[in-house]
């Protein structure tokens, strides 16, 4: 035995030396390793975002997709006025304009006389002048953008646009430039009260050496307009083709590769859906004099499933606006179990929606789409995708609206309080509570109501020509002539959609209990935003999108008017008058007059989800989830990323128990 526990301690003591020695060597090779390590490159930060890029880096007219627009906030900036997030108006941009003045005509007329500082500048070094500010809503309107495939402006308020853009005059009057830093823009009349009154001055400039050379605006007193660089030179430059070339080239053009811009980023790369930015020099900085502070910025897009994984992996990413409940649990969890990560959420002014196209039958019959909201499961929809971060839509707005905010007593209803916050004008407050988000139709899950309303308009036999019975029967028919129709619809929405797959499963199941056979489609998102923006012929019945609203929030901007003076909701072609009254009288409201933009508010929203162009699914919480490398991060606190960017910074994170003492902070 005791020859056995020598033999025994010997192999021990052999495997401990062995042990040691690899040991050691493991610890000298983590070392090594750890030296090796490069260190945290706070140089750069990778934005990583959900909804694909499109390219559409120049202006909204060829769409508006949410990380476009993010892009071209990045670039474009000086606009002449901004949006105050806390006291919720239009307010001049400070940075940008050095005084305002707002004069009455004698035709009723207002026309802003607005003076821009002298240190406005270009990417590459060229000024910012009022020319350009001219150019910029020239081009925005011209005929040959249109010819572009572009959905160009039309600004029936600025005065004597109708006479210029038929061609009955040679300029446009209501804007006039009368000097290098001065420029007067006039309100019509008939397009006053307006209650985002200055948000109608919303313009930023673009360069014209750049997307029109050769082209130069001219005001000879009578307005502004677009002339030949070369006085000498009679066919004139400012052509489509010129455009096509300047614009639309798929290596330069100012779409998709804007070489030359206003904003506090430029555009260095586009290549694969991914975006890369450098500091643009030249950038003076915001109306609070934040500039930006992070060298190097990649925005790309990802499927939404990837976003946990990217959180915890250790890099400087800032995912930006994820709502699905799944990923935000996970990063939840990942944030709470790993140092030095944080999140912030938002509520989003905006929604998910199905819009009718309603040039198909039969989509323009109201009936089938009441019967397809009363069958959609839309609580399903968003228990399943979103969970307690979204809510059941209500109408054409979204949680973070103000107007939506004040109805639903979340904020104070405005001028009841005093100065101190004690209650003031109880007459008003009756007023206030006097409106009520109920009075919206709610479309509660109603499968028997649905089957009614198809059934009252004709949808009422199954494929033998006998009567169709709910349970039964699975797809409904009518005759028309002599020929059975089949109810079958068709929904397209766009690839890498976080909620359509759910939406998918859930549509098809619940618009099967009312007899509806639904073929759905993933198409690209450009395609979707071309057939929905009717840039393109649109081949579906419906479509699904999410969008963000303008915090000019104008939905008769949303109407094209017919030859014989009906009003048309453009993306569905459903001709409503009543629906565009009510959001002419809404918009038609005295700026001070809060109460009474909130009554009318609620009327367009009523006779919206009366009508249906399209239907409300959800509105929900956006989370940011990013290090806590990154200081000063205030999306709360601004319309979007690329905004509350600005100002943030990279560097070391120091856990507050370890911050040194004193008044400086850490560097």
């Amino acid at each position: 035995m005791k020859k056995t526990l020598t033999g025994i301690l010997a192999c021990i003591l052999a495997l401990m030396m062995v042990f040691g020695a690899w040991a050691e060597e493991a610890e000298e090779n983590a070392a090594a390793e750890l030296t090796e390590q490069p260190a945290v490159d706070y140089e750069e930060l990778r934005v990583t975002v959900t909804t694909p890029l499109t390219g559409n880096f120049f202006t909204s007219m060829w769409g508006n997709g949410s990380s476009d627009l993010d892009v071209r906030s990045m670039i474009h900036g000086y606009n002449l006025i901004e949006w105050d997030v806390k006291e919720a108006v239009f307010v001049p941009d400070h940075s940008v304009v050095s005084g305002i003045t707002a004069m009455q005509q004698a035709d009723g007329d207002i026309t802003f006389i607005i003076v821009l500082y002298d240190d406005l500048y270009y990417s590459d070094g060229s000024r910012i002048t009022a020319w350009d500010y001219a150019f910029s809503m020239l081009l925005s309107m011209a005929p040959e953008m249109r010819e572009l495939g572009a959905a160009v402006k039309t600004p029936v308020y600025i005065s004597g646009y109708n006479d210029y853009i038929t061609g009955k005059a040679s300029s446009l009057s209501g804007v006039r430039v009368t000097a290098d830093d001065m420029i007067n823009i006039t309100i019509d009349s008939g397009y006053l009260p307006f209650f985002y009154e200055l948000g109608l001055l919303d313009c930023v400039p673009y360069p014209i050496s750049v997307i029109a050379p050769g082209v130069t605006v001219k005001d000879d007193g009578n307005g502004i307009y677009l002339a030949n660089e070369d006085p000498d030179r009679e066919e004139p430059v400012f052509t489509a083709e010129l455009l096509k070339e300047t614009i639309l080239d798929a290596e330069t053009g100012y779409r998709t590769h804007p070489s030359v811009c206003s904003g506090p980023y430029v555009l260095t790369s586009y290549e694969n859906g991914t975006a890369q930015f450098e500091i643009n020099p030249r950038y003076k900085g915001n109306s609070a004099g934040k500039k930006p502070m992070i060298p190097k910025i990649t925005m790309g897009s990802t499927v939404s499933a990837d976003l946990p994984e990217i959180y915890g992996d250790g890099s400087i990413s800032l995912l930006n606006k994820v709502s699905d409940k799944d990923d935000i649990t996970k990063c939840l969890e990942t944030a709470a179990g790993q140092e030095g990560l944080t999140y912030t959420n938002y509520e989003r002014s905006g929604l998910g929606f199905i819009n009718f196209n309603t040039e198909r039958a039969p989509m323009n019959d109201p009936a089938v789409r009441q019967a397809i909201a009363y069958l959609t499961d839309r609580d399903g929809i968003v228990q399943e995708t979103l969970g307690g971060y979204g809510m059941r839509a209500q109408g054409y707005f979204g949680l973070g609206q103000w107007m939506y905010l004040v109805l639903n007593g979340s904020v104070g209803y405005p001028g009841t309080q005093t100065e101190d916050g004690e209650e003031g004008d109880e007459e008003l407050t009756k007023q206030w509570e006097a409106l009520s988000l109920s009075e919206i139709t709610p479309y509660d899950r109603d499968a028997e109501k649905g089957n009614q309303l198809l059934a009252d308009a004709g949808w009422n036999l199954n494929e033998k020509g006998e009567a169709f019975v709910p349970g039964t029967d699975k797809v409904r028919y009518r005759k028309d002539g002599e020929e059975l129709v089949p109810l079958q619809l068709s929904i397209a929405y766009g690839l890498g959609s976080t909620v359509a797959p759910e939406l998918e499963g859930r549509l098809v199941s619940s618009l099967g209990e009312g007899g509806i056979e639904l073929e759905v489609y993933a198409i690209p998102t450009e395609t979707l935003l071309k057939e929905y923006y009717r840039l393109d012929e649109a081949h579906y019945d419906m479509f699904f999108l999410a969008t963000n609203f303008d915090t000019l929030y104008d939905p008769s901007l949303n109407f094209t008017e017919t030859e014989d003076g009906h009003h048309v909701w453009k993306t569905s072609a459903l001709e409503d008058d009543e629906l565009w009254e009510h959001a002419v009288s809404m918009r038609q409201t005295e700026p001070a007059d809060v109460l009474g933009y909130c009554a009318k508010w609620l009327e367009f929203q009523k006779r919206f989800m009366e009508t249906l162009p399209a239907l409300p699914i959800y509105s929900n919480v956006y989370f940011d989830f990013y290090p806590q490398v990154l200081h000063d991060y205030m999306i709360r606190d601004a319309v979007s990323w690329p905004q509350a960017i600005l100002g943030a910074y990279l560097a070391e994170y120091i856990p507050a128990e370890e911050e040194p003492a004193g008044d400086q902070p850490a560097e």
